[in-house]
């Protein structure tokens, strides 16, 4: 299975190199499931390399979900899910080589810049005392309020009682559900959509439900058959640079939407996340209608990850119930992201951020145009990702492994499926995800030329 084991070819780190030529057994067949690996000093001796670099190869096949340790039994190669191993990833990899487009994240340093100069104010600021205290569930009023007036014209009409503070908009999401929804509920979604989704109504016993779209986003006569057939709870949306497919829809649709809602008295719960990022977004679900919607939105995809700051805006009734939610969940947020938040809010700098994001964003999806734009691309000019439909005979699951063996981190198409039903080939691209421009280019590079050899870089799985 492995004696004649050789390194691949190429210039890169040998960890990466024998890491790849175990994967490519495991793709071939040669390798199945439950087989186990040789011992580490064994591999390392037959290959003239060190123990520990053999140690950091199994360490990257591991993040790749390609092998498992097991107590007792050392490493065997993991079954392959049927998404290719592309789980709910949270963080960006840090493998030597590897340029990560999987996560999305800001494009620029434009927030730490900005927290740098605000650092040595802090401490002066009026609410800085306050930090060290309890606080309601529901967050801070002066935090409420920042958030409130920034997303006045979008949701809440500028009202703080009609706002939840989260660690996150994934957080928010689990909070709505948990208020609104219960174990054998039915939720619809996109048949592909936001990953976090799928694994939350797992965790609560909810059924999720995909429907059909087209190109202009989720289909309403979809929409209409799944109210009359499942009598859904609430209907799940990201309306403004769809996760993944970077669909933005349009005020009709939406406005069709909210009318197959209203009559089947279903709830919309709306993650806005992507919505700064657009120029001249459509009106809100939550301006459209707002008494049976509630908007989620956060700072992770316009400001920064790591600040861990995201909203609930919902109706005042609802609201009692999110915060109850939370307070079970996590007492309250941590109020020195409130307040770094809250002062980015007031001051317009967290706007500042966001149009430096958006420059930068402009500019790699001219680099994206450029190396990918003869193929099937559906993109944003301001978008944090793209979605790229793959040609014959390329299938998504398959796609994505081999742009890993080369050094590239792509999502595909099945890990935003919703339910087991057949879903197109593609695989999302993260420009922003990508630590410079160069590292874009280099890897959308990779990239083009596995589309354009096609069959004769297919290692004989997909």
């Amino acid at each position: 299975m492995i004696q004649d084991l050789q390194l691949s070819g190429g210039d890169g780190p040998v960890y990466r190199r024998l890491a790849d030529a175990i994967a490519a057994r495991i793709a071939s067949g040669v390798l199945s499931v439950g087989d186990r690996l040789p011992p580490q000093r064994e591999i390392a001796q037959s290959l003239g390399i060190n123990v520990t670099t053999v140690t950091r190869a199994f360490s990257t096949l591991q993040e790749r979900g390609l092998i498992d340790a097991r107590p007792g039994r050392g490493m065997l190669v993991a079954e392959q899910k049927s998404d290719g191993g592309s789980g709910f990833i949270s963080a960006p990899s840090d493998e030597a080589g590897v340029v990560d487009l999987s996560i999305n994240r800001p494009a620029t340093d434009a927030y730490l810049d900005a927290f740098t100069a605000l650092l040595p104010r802090l401490a002066k600021n009026r609410h800085y005392a306050a930090i060290q205290d309890y606080h309601p569930a529901e967050g801070p009023v002066w935090a409420r309020s920042a958030v409130a007036e920034w997303l006045k014209p979008v949701a809440g009409d500028g009202d703080p009682g009609r706002v939840v503070l989260t660690i996150g908009a994934q957080h928010a999401l689990d909070c709505v559900l948990s208020a609104v929804a219960q174990k054998g509920d039915v939720i619809l979604a996109d048949e592909v959509t936001y990953q976090g989704i799928n694994a939350l109504c797992r965790s609560h016993g909810i059924e999720l439900r995909g429907l059909a779209m087209d190109k202009g986003g989720l289909r309403p006569d979809a929409f209409e058959a799944a109210c009359a057939q499942w009598r859904p709870r609430a209907i799940f949306l990201v309306p403004s640079l769809h996760n993944p497919t970077t669909i933005t829809l349009t005020e009709e649709r939406r406005r069709d939407i909210v009318e197959i809602a209203r009559r089947h008295n279903v709830l919309i719960i709306e993650d806005d996340v992507y919505r700064p990022l657009l120029d001249n977004p459509p009106p809100s679900f939550a301006s459209i209608e707002p008494e049976l919607t509630v908007y989620i939105g956060g700072f992770s995809k316009c400001v920064a990850p790591g600040l861990r700051f995201g909203f609930v805006i919902g109706p005042r009734f609802m609201m009692g119930q999110v915060a109850a939610a939370l307070r079970i969940n996590c007492w309250s947020v941590n109020p020195m992201a409130a307040l770094i938040a809250t002062v980015l809010l007031e001051e317009g700098t967290a706007n500042g951020i966001i149009e430096a994001q958006k420059h930068e964003l402009s500019q790699r999806q001219l680099i994206l145009t450029e190396m990918l734009g003869g193929f099937d691309l559906q993109t944003d000019s301001t978008s944090t990702h793209a979605w790229l439909r793959l040609p014959e005979p390329w299938r998504g699951a398959g796609f994505a492994r081999t742009c890993l063996q080369r050094g590239v981190g792509v999502l595909p198409g099945d890990a935003f499926a919703v339910g087991r039903e057949p879903v197109q080939h593609g695989v999302r691209i993260n420009i922003g995800a990508a630590r410079s421009r160069e590292d874009l280019r280099r890897a959308l590079k990779t990239m083009r030329e596995l589309l354009e050899a096609g069959h004769l870089q297919i290692p004989g799985f997909v």
